[in-house]
């Protein structure tokens, strides 16, 4: 039964978004005793992300046990590294289990939000609506990213990206073009290359690739978990502290990844007899510069004989396939971007409008940044949820979103028994928490790796990831200290 919809039009509290971290914002402030909240969703059900990317042998390289809320443990995943539909269950799961489905509003897409007369303005595809603080759940992998193709608009074949798969394509006997490498790729590459007759895999940079160590868990499992849900506590902290001390190869003493890398090269060679396909599928950078992928069947994938892994330029789309910069024209009928996401070049950066009118892309005009990730200068009532630098390359978001949660928490019980309406970071103190996560970065395996990546911006500056242990991190958003903003 569909909720009953609240239709005022102003609120304490407005969220965006319905992934990990709208919900997960959602649930604690329920728990918390507010109920004066609102949730914008512009899709018709919850999940962000885990609901938008359904293509084939979708699924998390994070632990299923780890990637889930503390306060909501799941005994029944499958396996150890969950599948899209089971996390996408998940958040519906968490959503109407905490009760907060009566507070989203689905269909309302966020158009632009303005601060005005210490208020937010928020115009949706719904109508208009205003609140005393507005928190944005919108994560980084929401926007997919599209390359330009010269020639792309005259292609008479079918096109789409990873993100928005066309399931009502059949690609039996169909000659396809997969353009990218990364995660997405990695993933559905495998699940399609037995249905399609040809496969043209693009490949710009290729990544490294480690063991996939994923079993199912066994029913007896799922039964201890039920029963005694310590033992399932014991078992999320014991891979919490394993993936922990990958921060040491990662920031902390970049020389240790060589060692890492071993076991990379040793599952390329293993899975991978041909010196020649061998030759490209081989990174010329330090494994972790670029995201490490884990995967046991995208090498047997692309080794296959309907597969060809190219590694000249694209030059051009014809109306029936791609020209590489070698003169090479590769006849296809189907084109599919696994080409990622708009990471660094969000949405919201032009459609939220701070302080005299300030936008988001102009305040970010030398590279996104927040105060903990979370607030930003000139944005008075404002908090980002998966901000800048809080991604993580060795471990669960879900953790960096619920570190965030707890400070936005803390902030407006502050505010309440304070008798705060409006908190605003001081320039000084966001600078000074920038200016150390940017030296805290010199020396890490992505900035000294030796690629390029979407972790890191236009001017090289990488602005995605948090480059220490993720346990800092939550010490640092343990308290909301008020001395740090600028109070009215």
């Amino acid at each position: 039964m569909a909720a009953v919809q609240d239709t005022s039009t102003h609120h304490r509290i407005v969220i965006i978004g319905t992934g990990f971290a709208g919900i997960g914002m959602a649930v604690r402030l329920k728990q918390a005793g507010y109920d004066d909240f609102v949730v914008l969703e512009r899709a018709k059900d919850v999940g962000g992300t885990w609901r938008d990317n359904t293509y084939p042998g979708c699924r998390c390289d994070v632990p299923s046990h780890l990637y889930s809320f503390s306060f909501a443990p799941n005994p029944d995943w499958s396996s150890t590294f969950s599948p899209q539909p089971e996390i996408e269950e998940y958040l519906r799961d968490v959503t109407d289990g905490f009760a907060v489905r009566p507070h989203i509003r689905f269909g309302h897409a966020v158009q632009d939000a303005h601060w005005e007369d210490g208020h937010w303005r928020i115009h949706t595809s719904q109508g208009d609506l205003t609140a005393d603080l507005l928190l944005s759940g919108m994560g980084p992998l929401a926007e997919p990213s599209y390359p330009k193709l010269k020639g792309i608009e005259d292609f008479e074949g079918e096109v789409f990206h990873s993100a928005q798969w066309n399931h009502d394509l059949d690609l039996s006997g169909r000659k396809v073009a997969v353009i990218g490498t990364g995660a997405s790729a990695i993933q559905f590459v495998p699940a399609i290359q037995p249905e399609v007759e040809e496969l043209h895999l693009f490949q710009r940079t290729p990544p490294w690739v480690m063991p996939r160590p994923d079993r199912k868990i066994a029913a007896a499992e799922k039964r201890i978990y039920k029963a005694f849900p310590l033992v399932q506590k014991a078992v999320r902290a014991g891979i919490y502290w394993s993936r922990e001390s990958l921060v040491l190869g990662f920031a902390k003493l970049p020389g240790i990844m060589k060692q890492g890398q071993k076991i990379a090269e040793r599952h390329l060679a293993q899975q991978i007899r041909d010196p020649e396909l061998r030759a490209k599928l081989t990174p010329d950078f330090t494994l972790g510069c670029k995201r490490v992928l884990i995967s046991d069947d995208y090498y047997p994938a692309v080794a296959q004989p309907n597969v060809e892994v190219v590694t000249e330029t694209i030059h051009e789309v014809t109306p029936t396939g791609i020209v590489t910069a070698d003169g090479v024209k590769h006849e296809v009928d189907t084109i599919i971007y696994g080409t990622g996401f708009r990471v660094t070049d969000l949405p919201v950066m032009d459609m939220l409008h701070g302080r005299d009118g300030l936008t988001l892309r102009e305040a970010w005009s030398n590279g996104m940044e927040a105060h903990l990730g979370t607030a930003v200068s000139g944005f008075p009532n404002f908090f980002l949820l998966i901000g800048p630098n809080t991604g993580l390359g060795h471990s669960s978001m879900v953790f960096m979103i619920e570190s965030q949660i707890a400070y936005i928490l803390d902030a407006i019980k502050t505010m309440d028994a304070e008798g705060i309406k409006q908190v605003e970071v001081r320039p000084e103190v966001q600078r000074e928490f920038v200016d150390g996560v940017r030296s805290s970065m010199r020396n890490t395996i992505w900035t000294r790796g030796g690629c390029t990546s979407w972790y890191l911006d236009a001017e090289g500056r990488n602005t995605t990831l948090w480059p220490s242990f993720t346990f800092r991190f939550r010490r640092l958003t343990s308290h909301f200290d008020r001395s740090q903003y600028r109070t009215a």
